[in-house]
């Protein structure tokens, strides 16, 4: 089977006995750097190596295919130099490969930067989204945070410390009509030198400037609602309902947009039909 090891993202300690057991054990181990994985089963005491295949962004497509017919007689362990595979990071394509041809697909679950600097951030976590790498170009990037000001659920990053600077100055200026929208930017998590910084764009911009080093990840607060005219809702259901709409789908996608009660939406709008149907006095 095909088995996705996470590895430590900056403690050693972190590396739990059941990876220990799967690197010790295994024939042949992806791997995005060689040498870092070599250094790592030496750190962890793995002295009998096994077979280290090079995984990496540029070879995955190719690779994807031998792994997995690999993987039908012998157990393949994928890892990256940190984190869980797959989670930007290799692996993403020897798994559907490998779910498309039915080999087996199992994880020794580990360390993930994602997770962890949500958790340590201080900003809701119930709801979260992931995207990844921030683009390089500016104007990318400034789309991108285009899509984002609107976005209603914790957003995590991933960002290069020579970038950070930027990106935060364009946070800044691409949400200026959200100035105290909160961000934190994490800074060698669990390692010796971690470093958590909390506040607006604008103040981690001027931080950033005086330059930042190691492996970054940024959070950064859900947009705050817009302020909804409860009237225009129910305009907004109405007009709905007189294209052909029910009125049950039509208070369903007006909360969607709002953020409004669905409940209260319909019942204002049987409430507005039935004023409406009602004979005046005379």
């Amino acid at each position: 089977m095909i088995i996705l090891a996470g590895t430590p993202i900056g403690n050693l300690g972190d590396a739990s006995s059941r990876l220990v057991e799967t690197l010790r054990g295994a024939d042949v181990v992806a791997c995005e750097d060689t040498r870092t994985t070599a250094r790592l089963l030496g750190l962890l005491g793995i002295e009998e190596r096994p077979r280290l295949v090079a995984l990496h962004e540029h070879n995955e497509q190719d690779a994807a295919a031998e792994l997995v017919e690999l993987a039908r007689e012998a157990d393949v362990v994928v890892v990256s130099d940190a984190g869980m595979p797959a989670v930007s990071d290799p692996g993403y394509r020897i798994v559907a490969l490998a779910a498309e041809r039915g080999v087996d697909v199992t994880s020794v679950p580990g360390p993930t930067a994602v997770v962890t600097a949500l958790a340590v951030s201080g900003l809701p976590t119930d709801r979260f989204a992931f995207d990844g790498f921030v683009p390089r170009k500016e104007g990318e990037r400034r789309r991108f945070l285009e899509r984002l000001a609107s976005e209603r659920r914790t957003v995590v990053l991933f960002e290069s410390p020579h970038r950070l600077a930027a990106t935060l100055v364009d946070m800044a200026s691409v949400w200026a009509a959200q100035p105290e929208r909160r961000v934190v930017v994490c800074r060698e998590l669990t390692k010796l030198h971690e470093e958590v910084r909390r506040g607006t764009a604008a103040d981690l911009a001027a931080w950033a400037q005086e330059g930042v080093r190691g492996e970054i990840v940024i959070v950064i607060d859900a947009a705050a609602p817009e302020v909804v005219d409860p009237s225009s809702a129910l305009d907004r259901v109405l007009a709905l309902v007189a294209a052909g709409t029910r009125l049950k789908d039509a208070a369903a996608t007006v909360a969607a947009e709002t953020g409004l009660a669905k409940r209260e939406l319909y019942e204002a709008a049987l409430d507005a039909r039935r004023a409406r149907s009602e004979p005046r006095a005379e």
